[in-house]
């Protein structure tokens, strides 16, 4: 029973046989990957950063304190948020430019709290 996937249909548990869904895992694998490849270390540096301290600071980060925080340019900074906003993963900016959400939190109010074992609480995206 470990490696059994079950779907429900009406009032029955079906298993589904690996084959239907040992290729689409494999897919799903390729694909997050090949969405990954993109990602410089200055990419991850400022994501794990506004990860970081959007719930320290609960408010949405500028391209500027971004910078100064991580000692990039601002221009670096918003080229490298621009990119990450572009694949639709990692987060998102406000009309001002300041960075609202980064997966898996943010500051914008949502149906979702997340409390840290920091005591921190914010939304999750």
């Amino acid at each position: 029973m470990a490696n059994t996937l079950m779907r429900g249909f009406w009032r029955y548990m079906l298993a589904v046989p690996p084959f239907l869904w040992e290729k689409q895992i494999h897919k799903a694998r390729l694909r997050i990957t090949n969405n990954l490849d993109f990602m410089t270390e200055a990419h991850r540096r400022v994501h794990h950063f506004v990860v970081r301290e959007l719930p320290r600071r609960g408010r949405p980060l500028s391209a500027a304190l971004i910078a100064g925080e991580l000692r990039l340019t601002e221009e670096e900074v918003v080229a490298l948020l621009e990119e990450l906003e572009t694949h639709m993963t990692f987060l998102f900016r406000n009309e001002a430019g300041a960075v609202l959400w980064a997966y898996p939190v943010t500051v914008a109010p949502t149906p979702h709290r997340v409390t840290f074992s920091s005591g921190e609480q914010l939304y999750a995206a």
